[in-house]
């Protein structure tokens, strides 16, 4: 090394912090200690380490932000008791121990601010803490590989910590792999649509088998495609390429013969992870594979010897800590096939005594599919449980391998939730549901919608819309926009390749790809296919119409798009300047004569025809045509336009169909849906239109409610759970409340009886459609009606935007009057809520009473009409979205006031605002609601009977009370407290 100022100024940093041991601690000292010898006269001064950083060292950043973020996100470290991670409060922390001053701490939160992103949401029983810091930090070889594998990939240290707070909190409910006493931990770990999920049970399977579990199966998709990809993944980045090789010679082309990836000369080779020898030579174990990335379990490769481990202690058993570090691991990636799983089983039953040693591992991905088990419940036998192939499969391998630990991976979790969690044998995550945070650069359903967004519709833009900006409206009329779709399709192609021409890494541009989604019948997809095919070659986009028509195309949408929202990135100032990219697209996508690739298939085979594999084929730039196989596990890798108008009533169907969220480095901008919002969905008398869009964002609610509450009933209260996973179901059921226990005669045993929320928007969507029990409502709320202003006030909160409303206050007692009576299509979703609010007026100083806003609409469309001889209100529009449930009933901008009032924001109002500000008042917004036109009759009132008096609610902080759960459950049956299903006759009163 030179000794230039910076240099010498690194390798004492790096000492330093080396010698810390992952704990901040007085860095002057440990820097005068690590300079000592070599450097005692070295200037350590804060205001050499700060111009350095100013002046942008590279290197001595890179290695204080690896620090630093590594003590950002640390779980509840002795040295900053009590201080939550990813904060400034313990930024601070960490600058206090470190004893560094304040233009030094200015100056490294410049170069490392603090990445202020959400840690993964844990649902858990309670479990024996075993996978401590130091456990985890004294066996890390394949954890460390991968790490530094994701940072030679670019992930930046937030995104590395992120993973491994994330994997983390995965193993450390896995039973511990050297604990004498066997037991089975089950899990379901849910991330988003096609959101790197890979990556987190690659983690995983680093981090478990470096504690000790030896047999680790993936569950790699339905299809080779599918499972190869897998497999290739886990070769790359975690396996690597002396595992591979086991001991053949690079130099000896003959040995290399049948050897993956090197033996074929596979352009990736380079980039596999490299350990530098066997590890078992290095002083770890090495990964013995049993499938490979062309061949998916067939038999156990030397017979039942490749599941021999060699103890070096045979008279204990292989989990005992002397035999289980020095064994090999094996891993097996396969596809969930019944003939494959059938194997796998035949085999291990063949094995004896061993099997009950073996630390196991399965990993399921995309489990939601063909895992699940789906058979009606009704035709059961009586006393027996019958199981689809898949499922009765992966039954069989739990009961062959005691010590396995399941965990499955989704983006669709219901279906895993409502597995019947009374069958031990089935696959509820009974220990543990852990809820992925959204990664950073990820493009998902929010990013499609305009959720929430206070902005009027006829202020939008494509700057501050993202529904503008990406969402392209087909409705059900002659023209269907596919031609449109189409020249978005070449000229995105042709930005991107233009992009790669002035400076943008082209990596991300390598596939480009259109998906046109219409249909799940294979007829409809050739016909659909042959009619792109038709239109390709009939655009003439070498022609002067073609040209013109793209041109059009880009004036109008791809180049104000850019500019407002990637204006950062190279874009042609002419038509005529990016016209030379449009032909080199237009001969990528038409390669081979054929722009079009039908996607359908059953087989491995036909799959193999398509050549389809994006890992190995360096382009795929063409236009993709399918259904059900583009829909579930398969990445379409560079989708950039997607034409969706297949229409699903199955909520979890429809979220997997989105293949257009995912990541999209260097061209979000570029990204175009074109969907349906007029599709028909049944046929003859039942037919009906369905909005697409309008679909995918109630889901989108859905879950994205789902993840909310799961983030607000994690906390430990008094260091044990509010929620754990058996009780997911009935939480669930709230909003969903079709969801039932998979048999007739079982029911949940947890019934949701209380649900506290100080300071939260409530907003119940369950109302009747009966209209006498919709004028018996209406009628409810006449007293409340009668206390409104006449006069409208003006309400704003901060900078927000400002609406007309009337208004009122009522007593706590006055409006409970009004609730306890109300009628509900589900009465369930309700009710726990009631009770919160019960229970805060049984309590003298929680709650007073309640501030009520009526708001009015201002535009000239408006409808207004009298309700019971009150008002006149503003009725909104809004429709039922998933069976008897509407969709979000409230307008973005009042929700701001609402939480003023209730003390749950310290933004300040407006006067009127300001002047209704109580400690102790609640807030509430009344919606009266028409779902289609309304009557009014002569004097200017509606009927009762078409009116949906809806409504949302803000309780006040005064209601919280300490460290009391935030839910409160009732087990049916008391002597079974711990059991999530139970039978109804078992019932006790």
């Amino acid at each position: 090394m030179s000794d230039t100022p910076a240099d010498v100024l690194l390798a004492i940093h790096t000492h330093a912090l080396a010698g810390m041991l992952d704990v901040p601690r007085h860095f002057a000292k440990w820097a005068a200690l690590a300079a000592d010898e070599d450097h005692p006269d070295f200037d350590l001064s804060e205001e050499l380490f700060r111009s350095c950083l100013v002046g942008g060292d590279e290197a001595l950043s890179t290695l204080w932000s690896r620090h630093l973020t590594a003590w950002d996100f640390a779980e509840d470290p002795q040295w900053a008791p009590s201080i939550p991670a990813r904060t400034d409060e313990r930024r601070a922390a960490v600058y206090d121990r470190l004893r560094f001053g304040a233009d030094l701490r200015k100056a490294l939160d410049d170069v490392v601010p603090v990445a202020k992103i959400p840690g993964p949401t844990v649902i858990t029983r309670e479990f024996t803490p075993w996978y401590t810091p130091e456990r985890a930090a004294a066996r890390a070889f394949y954890w460390t590989s991968y790490e530094r594998k994701l940072r030679a990939k670019g992930w930046s240290d937030a995104a590395i910590a992120s993973l491994d707070e994330a994997s983390r909190a995965v193993v450390e409910r896995l039973t511990d792999p050297e604990q004498p006493a066997a037991r089975q931990a089950k899990g379901l770990v849910v991330g988003y649509v096609q959101s790197g999920k890979t990556a987190n049970f690659t983690g995983v399977t680093a981090k478990a088998v470096d504690a000790g579990y030896r047999l680790v199966i993936v569950l790699g998709g339905t299809l080779n495609l599918l499972r190869a990809q897998t497999q290739r993944r886990l070769d790359m980045e975690l396996i690597g390429q002396e595992n591979i090789l086991r001991g053949a010679d690079l130099t000896d082309l003959d040995s290399l013969v049948g050897v993956d990836y090197v033996g074929d000369d596979d352009a990736d080779w380079d980039e596999f992870v490299r350990h530098g020898a066997r590890p078992s030579v290095l002083g770890a174990f090495d990964i013995e594979r049993l499938t490979t990335r062309d061949n998916d379990y067939k038999s156990l490769a030397q017979g039942i010897r490749a599941l021999e481990f060699e103890k070096r202690e045979p008279t204990r058993p292989l989990h005992d800590p002397a035999n289980l570090h020095h064994a090999a691991a094996r891993i097996l990636v396969v596809k969930k096939n019944k003939a494959v799983l059938t194997k796998l089983v035949k085999d291990l039953k063949q094995i004896h005594g061993l099997l009950g040693e073996l630390p196991a591992l399965i990993i399921d991905d995309e489990s939601d599919q063909a895992s699940v088990n789906t058979l009606d419940p009704k035709k059961w036998e009586q006393g027996r449980t019958e199981r689809t192939a898949i499922n009765g499969l992966l039954s069989q391998l739990l009961g062959l391998l005691p010590r396995a630990q399941y965990v499955g991976y989704t983006a669709t979790p219901f279906a895993n939730v409502f597995i019947d969690p009374g069958d031990d044998e089935d696959l509820f995550p009974s220990d543990f549901l852990i809820s992925l945070p959204r990664p950073s650069g990820y493009m998902g359903v929010q990013d499609f919608h305009d959720l929430d967004l206070s902005i009027p519709a006829e202020e939008r833009t494509f700057g501050n819309s993202r529904e503008k900006a990406h969402i392209r409206d087909v409705h059900d009329c002659a023209d269907d926009r596919l031609q449109e779709a189409m020249d978005a399709f070449v000229l995105s192609g042709a930005l991107k390749l233009y992009r790669a021409g002035h400076g943008v890494d082209d990596g991300p541009f390598r596939h480009h790809t259109m998906l046109a989604h219409q249909s799940v019948r294979k007829d409809d997809h050739a016909d659909l296919a042959l009619r792109i095919n038709s239109m390709w070659h009939q655009a003439g986009y070498s022609s002067a119409a073609g040209h013109g028509r793209l041109a059009a195309l880009w004036a109008s949408d791809f180049a104000p798009v850019s500019e407002a929202r990637a204006p950062d990135l190279p874009a042609p100032d002419t038509y005529e300047e990016l016209r030379p990219y449009v032909n080199a697209a237009r001969q990528r996508i038409g390669s081979g004569g054929q722009p079009v690739i039908v996607v359908n298939g059953d087989s491995d085979r036909y799959f193999d025809q398509l050549n389809l594999d994006f890992d190995r084929t360096p382009h795929v730039w063409k236009i993709l045509v399918g259904g059900t196989k583009l829909s579930r596990g398969f990445t379409v890798e560079g989708l950039t336009i997607t034409y969706y108008r297949r229409t699903t009533q199955q909520a979890d169907t429809l979220m997997q169909m989105g293949r257009w969220f995912g990541f999209r480095p260097g061209y979000q901008d570029l990204v175009r849906l074109y969907i349906g919002r007029e599709e028909t969905l049944g046929s003859g008398r039942s037919a009906r239109t369905v909005d697409l869009y309008e679909a995918f964002e109630a889901i989108c609610r859905d879950e994205e409610l789902f993840r909310e509450e799961l983030a607000r009933y994690a906390p430990l209260v008094d260091g044990r759970p509010q929620v754990t996973p058996a009780q997911i179901p009935p939480l669930v059921a709230q909003h969903l409340p079709w969801v039932k226990p998979s048999a007739r005669n079982k029911m949940f045993n947890a019934e949701l009886v209380e649900v506290r929320s100080p300071g939260v928007w409530e907003e119940p969507t369950a109302y009747p459609e009966d209209p006498d029990a919709l004028r018996h409502n209406t009628e409810c709320w006449a007293p409340i009606l009668g206390a409104l202003s006449h006069a409208p006030v003006s309400l704003s909160v901060d900078r927000g935007p400002q609406y007309e409303a009337r208004v009122g206050t009522v007593s706590h007692g006055n409006l409970l009057s009004v609730l306890c009576d109300l009628r509900w299509s589900a009465a369930e979703q309700f009710s726990p809520h009631l009770e919160f609010l019960l229970d805060a007026g049984r309590e003298a100083g929680k709650i007073d009473d309640w501030f009520v806003i009526a708001p009015m609409q201002m535009s000239a469309r408006r409808n207004e009409a009298h309700i019971l001889g009150h008002g006149p209100f503003s009725l909104a529009r809004r429709r039922r979205r998933r069976g008897p449930l509407f969709g979000a009933v409230r307008d973005p901008k009042h929700v701001a006031a609402a939480k003023r009032v209730a003390g749950a924001t310290t933004l300040i109002g407006n006067a009127t605002v300001e002047q209704h500000v109580r400690p102790r008042r609640g807030a509430l917004v009344l919606y009266p609601v028409v779902e289609s036109e309304p009557r009014i009759v002569s004097d200017g009132s509606v009927d009762p009977r078409d009116l949906v008096m809806a409504f949302a609610f803000v309780a006040p902080q005064s209601t919280a009370q300490g460290a009391r759960p935030l839910v409160r459950f009732r087990a049916i049956d008391s002597t079974r407290a711990q059991a999530a299903i139970i039978d109804r006759d078992d019932v006790r009163s």
